[in-house]
Order: structure tokens, then sequence, then C-alpha cells
């Protein structure tokens, strides 16, 4: 069984060799993060949500947001709209930064999101995602997905609704994550809306929500059955989760425990790539957030992550953690 979890995926013309992503994640999957996990074997990577309406308008922030990282071969951009003008201005530009495929986001339960119609607020208008996915596919042959959540709230749970209205607009892929809108993160995911579309649709069903191990991501995978997995939360500080649940489904057996220096000179060398880009101190500040859960558990690690909100060079920074590891071996 083990074996057969771990497979290629097809989406549209997209052929990928294997079935783990990194799902888009605000203000985490930039394109340092991205590169690092391609490095722990991540299959696909996806950007940042896109603001369809600042790429419209140019936005010089928006527009690095979709620069792919040296070590990504491909990528996927995550965008989110409320309206079909901004969608529909903003397709070419998009398409110059060569994606593997364009998503559709209709999960984000951020309020600020929401009131501009996109993100979960879509979750309550399948006809609006149908016209969205119609829009983003004009004109191009780039494979077009959405992502979705199992509802606005526990009394309107249309998943279903909004898939089949995604796939018939032509829709190449669906990924749901197993909680409403007005859940946010909160409780327990419900993978049998994931298993249910698995059953009935007839595109590729990617699933997330609780994915905090290789084991649970054989579970979601042998419970399930779908065709793969977007690792979001459980990916942070943890970009070794890829290659771990690889290594996990094609032999049944566990990766030895990752060191300290594993994980600590992991995330310096996302630092260094995050310099080809950034300035150091905007680069220093990009990965605080990152470290926090990098070092987590790391005996003595709260007073090097004190010292580091303060590091704004990077020779300053570099040497707080090398000094760290040396303290630690």
């Amino acid at each position: 069984m083990a074996d057969s979890l771990y497979r290629p995926v097809s989406i549209g013309k997209l052929n990928l060799a294997g079935n783990l992503f990194l799902a888009p994640l605000a203000g985490f999957t930039d394109r340092a993060f991205r590169g690092t996990a391609v490095s722990w074997d991540a299959d696909l990577t996806y950007t940042e949500m896109i603001s369809c309406e600042a790429v419209f308008r140019d936005n010089k922030k928006t527009l690095d947001m979709m620069e792919k990282d040296s070590r990504e071969d491909i990528f996927a951009i995550q965008v989110f709209a409320g309206a079909l003008e901004p969608a529909e201005k903003s397709v070419e530009k998009v398409l110059k930064y060569s994606p593997a495929l364009i998503d559709l986001n209709c999960g984000c339960p951020v309020p600020k999101i929401i009131k501009s119609g996109a993100g979960s607020a879509l979750m309550k208008d399948p006809s609006m995602v149908a016209s969205l996915v119609k829009t983003l596919k004009t004109g191009h042959d780039t494979p077009v997905t959405v992502k979705i959540r199992t509802g606005w709230d526990a009394h309107s749970l249309n998943y279903r609704e909004v898939a089949e209205a995604a796939v018939d607009a032509g829709a190449a892929a669906v990924a749901i994550h197993g909680r409403t809108r007005s859940q946010g993160y909160s409780g327990t995911a419900d993978w049998a809306p994931l298993k249910e579309l698995t059953e009935t649709l007839p595109v590729p069903v990617f699933g997330s929500g609780d994915l905090f191990t290789p084991q649970d991501a054989k579970r979601m995978l042998e419970e399930t059955g779908c065709a793969g997995l977007m690792f979001a939360r459980g990916a942070i500080g943890n970009p070794f989760i890829f290659r771990q649940t690889r290594h996990l489904l094609q032999t049944g057996e566990e990766m030895a425990p990752l060191t300290a220096a594993d994980r600590l000179n992991t995330a310096l060398e996302q630092y260094r790539h995050s310099l080809t880009y950034l300035d150091e101190l905007r680069a220093s500040k990009e990965i605080r957030k990152h470290l926090c859960a990098y070092s987590k558990g790391i005996p003595g690690s709260s007073a090097l992550r004190n010292e580091l909100v303060h590091a704004e060079k990077a020779e300053v920074f570099e040497k707080l953690i090398l000094d760290f590891l040396s303290r630690l071996s």
C-alpha cells in the first residue's frame, strides 16, 4: 500500500513526478521558503496569495511576490479576486511569470479579503467561482485550479456545489481544506468532504488541513484516496516534512530524527537565499518568524531568538546562529 501513496499526478497539461505540495500561505511562502521546500523534495510550491487588483495596478511588492526562486523549476501562483474585471486584466501579467498553474483562492477567512468578495466569500457564490475560473482560463492553456473550504459555516456546507461549478467551468483540479470559513483554523479538519470529492469529481482532488507529520499525510492518503496533499502550517519551519513523508510512503519506515544543526543550518540557508533579492534589514525581519518555528524545542533557543530579534546585518545574524550551534556541539 505504501508504495502507491507517493505517485505522479497530472493537472491539465502539467505532469508532476510526485504528489506532495507546499500550500500557499500568506506571509510565509515567499520565494526563499519555497526554494527551501523544493530542496527538501516538495513536488510543487505555491506563492502567497496574489491580489489580481494589485497585479493589474502594477504594485511592485505584489509583482515581486511572483518571482521564482532559483531552486524552483516550476511553481504555482495563487490569486484572489472578488470581481471579474481585475481577474481579467491581471491574467496576462500573471502569465509573464511563467507559473505551471494558476490557483484561485476560495478559502481565505481573513476579514479584509472577505470584504472584497474574495477568499471564503466565494463559497457563498458558486456561480461567481465558475465565472472567475472561466475568466482566468481565457486566452491560454495554463491549468487553472481552485482551493476551497467545506463551506461558509456549519449551516452551509456547499463544497460539492462549489467544486462542481469550478470543474464545469474548466478547473483542472480542486484542493479542499477540511474546515469552514467560520472555523478559521480552529477545531479539527474534516476529511470526509475530501473523500467525497475524490470519489465524485473527474479531476484530481488534493487535501489540506491538520497535516503536521508524515503519519498524518499517510493517513489522509489512505483514508480519502485523494490525489495528493498540500502541507500548510505543518511545513512552517519544517520543510523537512516533504522528504520525511516521501520516505515513509515509499519505504514504510520513518527517517532518522533531524538534529538541531539540520534545522538551524536549513534556516540559515533560507536566509542566505532571501539576501539575493532582499536587503539585509528586510531579510532579517522576514526570517525571524521562520526561525521561531525552526528552533522550536531546541534547548536554549529562546535566548537565540531574543538575540536575533535585534539582528539587522547578515554577518551578525550568521554569527549568532553559528555560535549557538558551536555551543550545542
